[in-house]
């Protein structure tokens, strides 16, 4: 019995080592290798599917923006070699009265066409929140403009419209009201830009109406049994509520009113930035200083300057907005 007892005892742990130092490691290699390989071919895939787009981003972006960063430092004129000149492109623009000119045109339009295309965004989308039987073709009706606006076909309706002896013009003599074409007239031109730009407000008010259908009616309900009316209704409840939309909105916008670009040339051809450069927008004389005057170093220079320009106007955004922009749960950003 014992020595049955002690040759049992001393053949068990034999199969144990063996299993234990073998079976495991063997069992679990397979599975880690299979694993090493499965994320090894999702990892090529990926890069596969990013490939196109990383190819884009060096040769269609990312390169092309450093090249022009360059030769904004440069004298260049697209058939010559370019030849480093430092900071001059810059310093010239100081002294460039046409530059100057453009800067304060655009700076006009931002301040004029930005808000009023809000406000009239806005306004459309109050009405349209409300349930209707047609609700779905007004909405497509008012969102159209946003699509077809930019298009060149609609600039060249659009000078059609407010040139002389045109609708516009034949309307307001029925009238009685003085006429004369709006774009031959230095002091109207730039409206004509900003009217068709506000025109083309369906992009917002498709954002602004998301954001209504957010807004709690609980709070109107409240607001009514105290006899609050519309105003304060609009005022203390909707504006608030919508600030986060309103300045996403306001962002987009504002920095769209700065690359403009189409209108302003169709409507003033074959003159650009005529009638005395009052639709000359910066994005226009950059073009007319890069292909027309091929003073491509100092058309870059104005681009990386637009580009500081538009940031700063960003960061200044951003960091008003803690003082107006209001979150649904009570905090601001």
């Amino acid at each position: 019995m014992l020595d049955q007892t002690v040759t049992s005892g001393a053949a068990a742990p034999e199969p144990e080592t063996g299993t234990g130092s073998r079976g495991p490691r063997a069992r679990g290699a397979g599975p880690s290798r299979r694993g090493r390989q499965v994320r090894r071919r999702e990892g090529l895939a990926g890069g596969l599917f990013l490939g196109p787009w990383l190819l884009g981003l060096l040769l269609l972006t990312l390169g092309p923006m450093l090249a022009s960063l360059y030769l904004s430092f440069t004298d260049y004129n697209l058939f010559t070699a370019p030849e480093w000149v430092g900071l001059d492109n810059y310093r010239r623009m100081f002294d460039d009265e046409r530059y100057l000119t453009s800067v304060r045109v655009t700076m006009g339009f931002v301040v004029l066409a930005t808000p009023l295309k809000l406000a009239l965004a806005l306004g459309v989308a109050m009405l349209l929140a409300r349930p209707r039987r047609t609700q779905g073709f007004y909405r497509s009706a008012f969102y159209a403009p946003s699509l077809i606006g930019a298009s060149v076909s609609i600039a060249i309706t659009w000078r059609a419209l407010f040139s002389d002896d045109a609708l516009l013009d034949r309307a307001l003599q029925w009238l009685g009201l003085p006429a004369g074409g709006w774009v031959g007239d230095p002091s109207r031109a730039l409206i004509v830009l900003v009217l068709l730009s506000v025109w083309q407000f369906g992009a917002p008010m498709v954002i602004f109406m998301a954001g209504l259908q957010q807004v709690p009616q609980e709070l109107y309900e409240a607001a009514e049994v105290d006899g609050a009316g519309w105003w304060r209704k609009f005022a203390h409840i909707t504006l608030p509520m919508l600030s986060p939309v309103i300045f996403f909105n306001l962002l987009l916008e504002t920095i769209h009113a700065f690359q403009v670009f189409t209108s302003a040339f169709v409507v003033s051809s074959p003159n650009p930035g005529s009638p005395a450069d009052a639709t000359l927008v910066y994005t226009l004389y950059l073009y007319l200083r890069g292909f027309a005057d091929f003073r491509m170093g100092y058309a870059s220079a104005m681009a990386w300057t637009l580009l500081v320009a538009i940031a700063l106007v960003t960061l200044l955004l951003f960091r008003t907005s803690r003082f107006w922009v209001h979150y649904a749960d009570g905090g601001d950003r």
